[in-house]
């Protein structure tokens, strides 16, 4: 279980990190890849935390675990962020 998730969630985080660079005007996309993030999140620290580990996998699972935190961040900012900037007169 822990060696399978590792590489499913491995895998979610490149086409997750690729979709993100170059959609990121796409607010209604973000959100639903930001939500899935979060219970790819849950699924990642559950099965790192409750899962026998494989020593050498089990730094790079925390890497990927913590890289989809930061950017389900991101996408959360870039989905909620207001789109009506007011822009300054000078």
């Amino acid at each position: 279980m822990f060696t399978t998730t590792f590489w499913i969630l491995a895998i979610w985080l490149i086409v997750n990190g690729v979709w993100t660079c170059f959609a990121t005007h796409n607010q209604a996309l973000m959100k639903w890849f930001g939500w899935i993030n979060v219970i790819a999140i849950i699924w990642g620290f559950w099965a790192f935390y409750g899962a026998a580990s494989v020593a050498a996998l089990s730094g790079w699972f925390t890497t990927v675990n913590w890289v989809n935190v930061v950017l389900a961040i991101i996408q959360f900012y870039l989905a909620y962020r207001s789109t009506h900037a007011t822009a300054q007169q000078h």
